[in-house]
């Protein structure tokens, strides 16, 4: 089977967006689906992509990543980047879509999700960052705080250090962790000379965005099936107990995907994680009835 790639550029409201449709020779019955993570651009998901090939895929780059780019100097927030995917379904003219997003793209689903629910059909979501979730909230905000301001003030080096060292913690975070050393950079094998760019997609944009805190009546309202899914590797990380918080939220129990975190991806640093068996994962939940309840409490 060949693919059909067509790489088309859509202006919205303060960017340019670079969105990619994929399409088999053959036709396909399933639902076009759409891969996309925030702010990780569509290049992250090429090894899953290898393995979906029996329907339309869209994927995109975030406004402020890759391909993509600002047009004015703004703030970006999670009903801003709904936005966009709703630009992006209604220009491609292929919703309803299904949906697979990971970590801060599953959390842009949520505002999408209840501003447009008639673009989607089945969302899976990937352990979403929904840090106001969880019991230590106060602790995992000012640490994301902490962050942004390192990034501002230091650069790219150390306030990726810092990233890496909570997003890697075990359990839930004590204030310890906010008076704690920072961490060396050199030891995760970042720079630590700062480059004086202030325009990294994560830091200077997604870990300053107002923190989401997502509505479960009005979720549930929406008609649209979400299914809140987490990585069989990530025991006790934030992104996955926000995953699990989101389970809870709405009343399910998560889908358990196979590897950590961006388990749809294998690298050095990952040798463990393998897209085809995530793939094939994500095709019983979208193709076989592993759906969860609607949101709209029909079964």
């Amino acid at each position: 089977m060949t693919i059909d790639l067509s790489t088309r550029a859509l202006e919205v409201p303060g960017a340019v967006l670079a969105y990619d449709v994929r399409t088999p020779s053959t036709p396909s019955s399933h639902r076009p689906l759409f891969v996309l993570g925030s702010p990780m651009a569509a290049s992250g998901f090429a090894q899953l992509l290898e393995h979906l090939t029996d329907r339309i895929v869209l994927t995109y780059d975030p406004r402020m990543a890759e391909r993509s780019r600002l047009t004015a100097p703004a703030p970006v927030s999670v009903e801003i980047h709904a936005e966009d995917l709703h630009a992006i379904v209604a220009d491609a003219a292929l919703g309803p879509v299904d949906v697979f997003a990971s970590s801060g793209g599953a959390m842009v689903v949520l505002p999408w999700a209840l501003a447009h629910p008639g673009d989607l059909g089945v969302a899976v979501l990937h352990e979403p960052p929904l840090a106001l979730l969880l019991p230590d909230a106060e602790v995992v905000v000012q640490a994301m705080a902490d962050i942004a301001a390192s990034y501002q003030r230091e650069g790219f080096g150390p306030a990726m250090a810092r990233f890496i060292r909570l997003v890697t913690v075990r359990g839930e975070l004590t204030p310890d962790h906010l008076t704690a050393p920072a961490p060396d950079p050199a030891a995760f094998g970042l720079p630590v000379q700062d480059d004086g760019s202030r325009d990294d997609p994560l830091l200077a944009y997604n870990v300053a965005m107002p923190h989401y805190l997502p509505d479960a009546e009005q979720l549930r309202g929406s008609g649209v099936r979400l299914v809140p899914a987490v990585g069989a590797e990530g025991e006790g990380t934030v992104a996955r107990r926000g995953g699990e918080a989101l389970a809870a939220l709405l009343g399910t129990e998560p889908v358990v995907f196979p590897g950590d975190h961006g388990g749809f991806a294998r690298s050095d640093w990952t040798p463990r994680n393998d897209p085809a068996a995530f793939a094939a994962t994500l095709r019983g939940v979208l193709d076989t009835g592993r759906r969860g309840p609607r949101q709209d409490g029909i079964a």
